[in-house]
């Protein structure tokens, strides 16, 4: 069987992939993009060095618009990120059997709730995997004990969540995305632990 891994290069989402592969489903990571900018370059530098097949799920610009609005009127990301995330995953969920994310119990945003999955399963005709049971201190023991991370201040350069692309649009709205996302240090994997 074939499960696709929405991917961000980050712990959490290299964590689902390698659990996927280790139950012997053929495995590849995607990481969507969605024209602004080449945000998917860290993910798949990520997805190399763990040995996975990296592809760049292409989405409409109008939903990055869409979230990006939504966003600005809120002041604050969270309903926009969980609206992109959900228009992702719907995405994904058109070509595969079995789709999968990093999203974990304690997470806020983006999550998709028990209903949202159950939806998704029955409309979709798909399995849908995530970490909800697992809490952010159990990832992060596992994560650290199984691969090499970097932590570096966020930038466009070393990321490949939405929030890039969410904040090159913003600014280029005339927003300022400084004022919606902080400043904050982001975490990707760079290969495995030796």
């Amino acid at each position: 069987m074939k499960a696709a891994v929405l991917y961000s290069g980050g712990k959490d989402s290299s964590f689902v992939a390698v659990m996927l592969k280790r139950l012997g489903l053929d495995t590849e990571l995607y990481t969507a993009n969605f024209g602004v900018y080449d945000s998917y370059i860290p993910a798949a530098k990520s997805a190399e060095s763990l040995g996975f097949k990296h592809n760049v799920l292409k989405m409409d610009k109008s939903i990055l618009k869409e979230t990006c609005e939504m966003i600005m009127e809120d002041g604050f990301p969270n309903d926009g990120i969980k609206y992109i995330h959900e228009k992702t995953v719907e995405e994904l969920a058109l070509n595969h059997d079995i789709i999968a994310d990093g999203t974990r119990r304690d997470d806020r945003t983006p999550k998709l709730s028990i209903n949202q999955i159950k939806s998704l399963e029955d409309r979709k005709d798909v399995q849908y995997i995530n970490l909800d049971s697992f809490g952010h201190k159990s990832v992060r023991l596992i994560t650290e004990n199984l691969f090499e991370i970097s932590k570096e201040k966020s930038n466009r350069d070393n990321s490949s969540d939405f929030e890039v692309e969410i904040r090159t649009m913003i600014d280029d709205m005339g927003g300022n995305s400084l004022d919606i996302f902080p400043e904050h240090y982001q975490t990707r994997v760079i290969g495995y632990k030796k």
